[in-house]
């Protein structure tokens, strides 16, 4: 009988050896394209932080070994790039999170004017950066601007005009508040397709067994949605790690707003310090790996408990 069962499971084993082989065949186009748009362009990175090169420059590259490297660890600088980018992530992923998460809830529920609500809660995300960043540097404008006449006049929380934009005590957290404007209709329609997969019935057994709507959301909600939450923090982490248009077009990096793009972007093409600014992007793929491992081990791990 054992023979038997060896004979007719050979034939799966050699078919779907060759069903493998024809899915790496299928997908060796894809991937030489992935190495020549991105790998490529990453080890030609990597090499020039080797080199004390500059753009445009007809002078030959010398070569540094990891100057380029001991430079930026001992650049002040840097580090305080790196925080400000921190605490703008942190901070601002923190409030997107918990604002989206209430939004996806609300439009969820069936009301009157649901479909409408989704639509008008997505304008913000709709805008450009570019756009908006400029609007709100409007908004923000000490003589000018609606927020200093709310704040004074409509609802006289302040005793005086701010410059909000100009101030180092302030600066970095109107930005925050700019991006958290802009992207909780973001995370609020990632969160809204997870609540969406979650079955209706499981609620209503909930209800049957007298749970409140505390105790379903706590023990049916929020398990439920953990995989959509963990999406959601990568892709806003990632995006607001590589942060550029909002803090360049509102404050260009001055005020403690300086991210590790804008001080990138400052040293690669304005100063066209290509050696140096090629080392500031192999370290922001440094600090942004360390969030994916991160999220990545937080996604194995709930694999990995027992339901």
């Amino acid at each position: 009988m054992a023979t038997q069962v060896v004979s007719k499971r050979h034939p799966l084993s050699a078919a779907a050896k060759r069903q493998e082989r024809l899915a790496y065949l299928l997908l060796l186009p894809t991937i030489l394209v992935v190495i020549g748009v991105a790998f490529y362009p990453l080890a030609n990175t990597v090499y020039a932080t080797f080199f004390d090169a500059r753009l445009g420059s007809a002078r030959a590259w010398e070569f540094v070994g990891l100057k380029n490297y001991r430079v930026l660890l001992t650049d002040p600088r840097w580090w305080e790039a790196v925080l400000n980018t921190v605490k703008f992530t942190v901070t601002s992923v923190f409030f997107e999170l918990i604002l989206g998460l209430g939004i996806a809830l609300v439009v969820n529920s069936k009301f009157p004017g649901r479909g409408l609500m989704r639509t008008a809660m997505l304008v913000p995300w709709a805008i450009p950066t570019a756009i908006s960043s400029q609007m709100w540097k409007w908004m923000y404008h000490d003589v000018f601007g609606v927020v200093n006449d709310f704040f004074v006049n409509v609802v006289p929380i302040l005793d005086r005009k701010i410059a909000w934009i100009a101030n180092a005590n302030t600066a970095l957290w109107a930005l925050v508040a700019v991006d958290v404007w802009k992207t909780t209709p973001f995370m609020a329609l990632l969160l809204l397709a997870g609540l969406q997969l979650i079955p209706a019935d499981i609620y209503e057994a909930a209800s049957v067994d007298g749970a409140t709507g505390w105790r379903q959301f706590t023990t049916i909600t929020l398990p439920l949605l953990r995989s959509s939450i963990v999406v959601a923090l990568i892709f806003r982490t990632l995006d607001a790690l590589r942060v550029f248009d909002l803090v360049w077009i509102m404050t260009s990096g001055a005020f403690g707003t300086e991210s590790m793009a804008t001080m990138n972007q400052r040293n690669l093409i304005q100063f066209q310090k290509l050696g140096y600014g090629s080392t500031i992007s192999v370290a922001i793929f440094l600090v942004i790996a360390v969030f994916v491992i991160f999220y990545i081990g937080v996604i194995f791990r709930g694999r990995e408990e027992p339901s």
